[in-house]
């Protein structure tokens, strides 16, 4: 199974979940399983690591966050089994630059009905609301890819 994790810019939630899915991931011994990555749907971060206040509330929690930001290309369509954008705003941009309904049908937002909220313009508790948010989620979709 092959998850990809999109937000806006890639560097705050998306990669705070592609770093929370791969400790779980790691802690059920599903590497080889199940491969992670993550992107945003804008390109004006790419090549930039993940924000330094949310690589640092996941350190706290014992999450490591790595990588450089990327822009979603068309290829992750066919690449990836489960996209899940962090918002209505990420998803409905998916589905619009998917080539397919096959594709569109690839694509959910990771919290089901509502949106992991964006912390990049607020102080550093909206990062532990994010990763208190993610985790839980990523523990249900880790579920879903043990059935997988």
């Amino acid at each position: 199974m092959r998850v990809l994790f999109v937000c806006m810019g890639n560097i705050c939630r998306s990669p705070t979940a592609e770093g929370v899915l791969r400790r779980l991931v790691r802690e059920e011994g599903l590497e080889d399983r199940v491969e992670i990555d993550s992107a945003g749907t804008g390109g004006w971060h790419a090549g930039s690591p993940p924000d330094e206040r949310a690589t640092e509330a996941a350190r706290r929690r014992g999450i490591e966050l790595a990588g450089a930001a990327r822009q979603v290309e068309p290829e992750d369509f066919e690449r990836f089994d489960l996209i899940l954008a962090m918002d209505r705003e990420n998803l409905a941009e998916l589905r619009a630059l998917a080539p397919d309904d096959e594709a569109r049908g690839k694509v959910r937002l990771l919290l089901g009905d509502r949106d992991v909220p964006d912390p990049y313009y607020g102080g550093e508790q909206g990062f532990d609301h994010v990763l208190d948010l993610v985790e839980a989620a990523c523990e249900d979709l880790l579920d879903e890819l043990r059935a997988a």
